[in-house]
């Protein structure tokens, strides 16, 4: 059997399994429709960074993917005897000599790595245009983010190049490209993946590994094959009465949900955001769940000057970490990254132990605050951005300086960073499109451990909207 063109997009992840265990198709057969795809579709959108010569010899794992491609971020996650760059060109040489525990388990999962997609340098913007390997644009429209730091993962999941890629978070790094690109984005539970061998907490817990996908089901299949701690991992999840696969289907009954327009930081939500999140709300009403206005309150100067510092010490970590791995001096690193980097490292440089490990208590003291606020609703709805999709350059810092950058990642990222901090699977729905066309997400979050019932709501949405039937012009033609 080969596909068609149409018959491939109207596949998820799990239909492409199907096919291989089926023998409808081969995992060969897969692999150069992929590969094409990559050939027609790639050029425009520059989503694949490197691809892999996948050994005959490899056997997969007979897990529920065996047989299907994927592509990891170009950002910790290792492939062991390939280059990890995270869009730095001080590591473009950088081959490493083990799988990370994530790659260990989507290998048992049956998943063939094809290759990279692009990030930006240390996943430190939320955005995709790393100078290293150039900017990675949205499929819905060319000359706008695909976001970031999966802005790679997002754009390929969109343009249908594969279904699903894998992406990491730390500030909303997956629900951004997600809501950019108008495809769905879990962000699992703090612990929930581990993050080893390589990574513990990921600097104060705020960081989680997991999928961008078309659909809610193979956001859920690949967090079974992938959830559970490492040893040695700082933190764990709880662990789910049953698969998250099933928790998916079951039924949600009625619900009471939050509805939050405002970050909270200060900063003003775009119209058409709030347009976005207005039609959800509806939609859940017709669902049956009521849905009640809330806000939260936090000190904002205070927590806009703490966050600035450990975003400062992201920058900060992603250049020691790339002199070390070099062996080179961290100042001869920082003089060859990006702009904005700099400005992270000179600011993070300055930072003391002791101020890290008093912004690390008061992020998690605040944090208990909001799941105790958020504890009064089943879930909490928001916009997932405080803006729609932003041009290619709106976060270039050789145009305008580092705090100005920083101003304008508060007002685009403002709602997804919470959830990071406090540690809560937080969810982007592509719900909605402006009038110019671009993707509009929302964003679900729900308590902690609740991935289970969040997949459900999302699942139920997805239901009422089915969104894998919206695809981009440029796909299409």
């Amino acid at each position: 059997m080969t596909l068609t063109n149409d018959e491939f997009q109207a596949c998820d992840m799990t239909d492409l399994a199907r096919l291989i265990r089926e023998k409808q198709i081969s995992e060969q057969e897969l692999q150069d429709l992929v590969l094409r795809r990559i050939e027609v579709v790639n050029p425009a959108i520059n989503a694949v960074v490197a691809i892999y010569d996948t050994p005959s010899s490899e056997i997969p794992g007979d897990g529920p993917f065996a047989g299907v491609p994927f592509f990891i971020k170009d950002l910790y996650a290792h492939v062991e005897g390939q280059v990890t760059t995270g869009a730095c060109k001080a590591l473009a040489q950088n081959v490493v000599d083990h799988d990370s525990e994530i790659v260990r388990r989507y290998r048992r999962a049956g998943l063939r790595i094809l290759g990279r997609s692009n990030t930006c340098e240390f996943g430190t913007l939320g955005t995709c245009e790393p100078v290293m390997h150039g900017a990675t644009r949205n499929p819905w429209s060319l000359d706008h983010s695909s976001g970031g730091s999966s802005g790679g993962a997002g754009a390929l999941v969109a343009a249908r190049i594969l279904p699903a890629a894998h992406g990491g978070d730390g500030a909303g790094s997956i629900r951004i490209p997600a809501s950019c690109c108008g495809v769905f984005g879990l962000k699992p539970t703090r612990g929930r993946n581990s993050l080893g061998p390589d990574l513990g907490e990921g600097l104060s817990g705020i960081v989680a590994e997991h999928v961008l996908s078309l659909s809610v089901r193979d956001s859920a299949t690949l967090l079974d094959v992938t959830a559970g701690a490492a040893l040695g991992d700082p933190y764990t999840a709880p662990p789910p009465a049953e698969t998250f696969l099933a928790a998916s289907m079951r039924g949600t009954g009625p619900l009471k949900i939050g509805i939050r327009r405002q970050t909270g930081l200060g900063t003003e939500t775009d119209v058409d955001c709030v347009a976005a999140v207005d039609d959800a709300a509806q939609l859940l009403r017709n669902l049956g769940h009521d849905v009640v206005e809330t806000e939260i309150s936090l000190p904002i100067e205070e927590f806009r000057t703490r966050y600035a510092r450990l975003w400062a010490l992201a920058g900060t970590r992603g250049i020691l970490s790339a002199a070390t791995a070099t062996g080179r001096q961290a100042d001869a690193v920082a003089a060859e990254s990006e702009p904005f980097n700099q400005h992270l490292y000179e600011h993070g440089c300055k930072i003391s132990a002791a101020q890290y490990l008093q912004d690390h208590a008061w992020f998690h003291a605040r944090s208990r605050e909001i799941c105790r606020h958020d504890a009064d609703f089943d879930f909490v709805l928001s916009p997932t951005l405080g803006t729609p999709p932003p041009k290619l350059g709106y976060f270039d810092a050789a145009q305008v300086n580092g705090d100005v950058v920083m101003e304008r990642f508060f007002e685009f990222l403002g709602f997804t960073l919470i959830a990071n901090l406090t540690g809560q699977p937080s969810a982007s729905l592509p719900t909605f499109f402006n009038r110019s066309g671009l993707p509009i997400g929302v964003q679900l979050t729900a308590g902690f451990g609740q991935e289970g019932r969040l997949l459900a709501l999302c699942r139920e949405i997805e239901q009422a909207r089915p969104w894998m039937q919206m695809i981009p012009k440029m796909v299409r033609s």
